[in-house]
């Protein structure tokens, strides 16, 4: 909600990160004024990333048994438990080993091909498959085969070596086999370069992250079910150009501890399907029910949290403060800043972009469901959310163009410092604000929003709606600018709160329609109305208050109806405007069983009450100052 003040305040400016292209990357300098730069995804997988077949009478052979293993052919040692490869070529693997590993230590321009027929390895020396030096590491899962790779608790984690599977250079994971890895220590998967996956099945379960690159995480397809204590997949680089997650394709069924996928560069989906459950999900939410702040909210990752029964959300509910600290201070210590930072249980984080262009997501995040430092766009898919904090939240420009959003449940559903609506359909449920643009860092999850997070009018920030269904439920401001708001196209219909400390339109800078159909509902005390600047008839009525489900219906004066919406909660102030209202023309709004008529004098009827009377920018053009909390971000690159 929105202390409705005016606070003087002085603001830094607001430094938007960009971004530079190149063959595998992003490219061209990002503003909030122009689109999300997407991945080059020309070149992203090889024809040998891709490729599963292999000749068999052409690969060195070895045999794992127990505490032993034999070879036959060339490339491959064995001493004890441990088997060394350090030739190129295509290795076929089979068999177990109760407690060793398998070695890659060979030229660095080699590329080395494992294939996992039937192999079940242990380690409690580090990782079960580790490669120290090649050019790339191709890891195929042949047809119809199960692979069992493990480490133990106690097992041997070092700085250098922290996963079952780790690789000091490319790795590439593709067949139609299934690939189990379980890691009681440590990571799962780590490439210290590029990570690619381009097909099989996979069942992982991490004691950390599940899977962690530093140069880029690219999937092509594959069935993924993840159960990680901290980040499910996570890639971070220094360079922009890298540190970058796409998926082009594939199954994801994700529960993470801390975030579901996390990126110091771009996260871009283009297709797949999507389950993700991050810091046990939206029930861990910032805030408890009657507004009181979570004091277990925050508490995310490793998997040494508290159990309570069977039920997963408890787990995360009750996170030990030890478990969070461990976290905190093994990000900081990658990212080289300080034990301070803190951790997040978001389902898509990135400093840089996300973009989302097809594929269906269903989150359930105890934090952001989506974030982004910088930009955030959806162009296609479907996505379905349920959030702790806010639905999705861009640091600079927030874009729509396409597909279903659907956020059920939020603190604050879209925010960003521009939000654009162009096409789609997107609904809102939030429990502060549903739409709001707000310049500024965001700390909206949290209760205690500090006075001076209030401000004035702000250039450069609005929210622009041209195209699309928008449909906004909030407890707070329904559509919320700390700058302007412009309308010119679509359909908006808004169940605003139902206390008059809010309300269904508000701004602090100015407010234009000239074009689609607004229907906005809910109390007289904040209301505002679009300015004298619109091209388009807006009226503003105040009536008898009504209950949550009383109709509201605009009808011409021969009787036909105009437009039409039922509001969710109680209202006694309307604002509509559709193609049809006209200057000179009366009107029927009619709210429940009360009627009102409307004679549109000017282009704009009614003004709204703001603070002290002087209400919105409607006949008199005056400026209510509804004031706005944007709110401070929560501090850091991993928070």
């Amino acid at each position: 909600m929105k202390f409705k003040k005016i606070t003087a305040v002085i603001m830094a400016a607001l430094v938007i990160a960009s971004f530079s292209g190149c063959g595998s990357g992003k490219g061209g300098d990002d503003t909030s004024s122009e689109p999300v730069k997407l991945l080059d995804t020309s070149d992203m997988f090889s024809s040998r990333d891709i490729e599963s077949g292999y000749d068999e009478s052409e690969c060195t052979v070895i045999k794992l048994s127990g505490t032993k293993a034999s070879v036959k052919g060339e490339g491959a040692s064995v001493k004890n438990s441990t088997v060394t490869i350090q030739t190129e070529g295509t290795y076929l693997i089979s068999g177990s080993l109760d407690d060793g590993s398998i070695v890659i230590d060979a030229d660095i321009g080699d590329k080395i091909r494992l294939i996992l027929d039937g192999v079940s390895i242990n380690s409690s020396n580090g990782a079960a498959i580790n490669v120290r030096q090649a050019d790339k590491v191709f890891i195929t899962l042949a047809k119809g085969s199960e692979n069992v790779l493990a480490n133990t608790a106690d097992s041997k984690i070092t700085d250098d070596v922290d996963a079952v599977i780790f690789s000091k250079d490319d790795l590439t994971i593709n067949g139609e086999g299934k690939l189990t890895v379980t890691a009681n220590a440590g990571h799962a998967v780590v490439s210290k370069d590029d990570l690619v996956i381009s097909g099989g099945t996979y069942a992982i379960t991490s004691q950390k992250k599940a899977l962690d690159a530093n140069d880029s995480i690219r999937i092509a397809g594959g069935s993924f079910t993840i159960d990680s204590g901290t980040d499910a997949l996570h890639a971070e680089n220094d360079d922009a150009a890298k540190g970058y997650i796409y998926i082009a394709d594939g199954t994801f069924s994700i529960t993470a501890g801390t975030d579901g996928m996390d990126a110091s560069g771009v996260i871009q989906i283009d297709n797949g399907t999507f389950d993700i459950k991050t810091g046990g999900g939206s029930a861990n939410a910032s805030t408890k029910k009657g507004g009181e702040r979570n004091g277990d909210w925050g508490n995310w990752g490793g998997r040494g949290r508290k159990q309570s029964g069977s039920e997963s959300e408890k787990a995360a509910a009750t996170a030990l403060s030890a478990a969070s600290n461990n976290a905190k201070s093994a990000s900081a210590a990658k990212s080289g800043g300080s034990s301070t930072e803190s951790s997040s249980a978001k389902a898509l984080k990135s400093d840089s972009s996300v973009a989302i262009n097809n594929g269906t997501l269903n989150i359930d995040s105890s934090d952001d469901a989506i974030h982004s430092d910088n930009q955030a766009t959806v162009s296609g898919g479907s996505i379905q959310i349920s959030s702790g904090d806010d639905g999705i939240h861009a640091g600079s420009s927030l874009r729509i163009s396409g597909g279903t959003v659907r956020i059920v449940k939020s603190y604050e559903g879209l925010e960003g410092m521009t939000v654009d609506i162009s096409g789609g359909d997107v609904s809102v449920v939030a429990s502060d604000d549903g739409i709001n643009a707000a310049g500024g860092n965001d700390q909206s999850s949290m209760n205690d929003r500090p006075g001076q997070n209030q401000f004035a009018s702000q250039d450069g920030v609005y929210i622009r709606i041209s195209g699309g269904k928008v449909s906004v439920s909030s407890s707070g401001d329904g559509i919320d600018s700390n700058g302007d708001v412009t309308v010119s196209g679509g359909e908006i219909y808004v169940s605003g709160s139902s206390d008059n400390g809010n309300a269904a339109l508000d701004f602090n800078g100015e407010a234009t329609i000239t074009g689609g159909t607004f229907i906005a509902a809910g109390m007289s005390g904040m209301a505002q109305n679009f300015g004298s600047s619109s091209t388009q008839g807006a009226m503003m009525v105040n009536v008898e208050s009504q209950q949550g489900g009383s109709e509201i219906t605009l009808k011409s004066s021969s009787g036909k109806t105009l437009a039409s919406f039922t509001p969710e909660k109680a209202y006694n102030n309307i604002v509509i405007s559709t193609p049809d209202v006209k200057k000179g023309s009366t009107y029927t709004v009619t709210a429940g069983s009360s009627s009102t008529s409307v004679q549109m004098d000017s282009l704009i009827y009614g003004s709204g009450g703001g603070m002290g009377g002087f209400g919105g920018r409607g006949q008199m053009n005056g400026g209510a100052p509804g004031g706005n909390a944007p709110g401070g971000r929560k501090g850091g690159r991993r928070g």
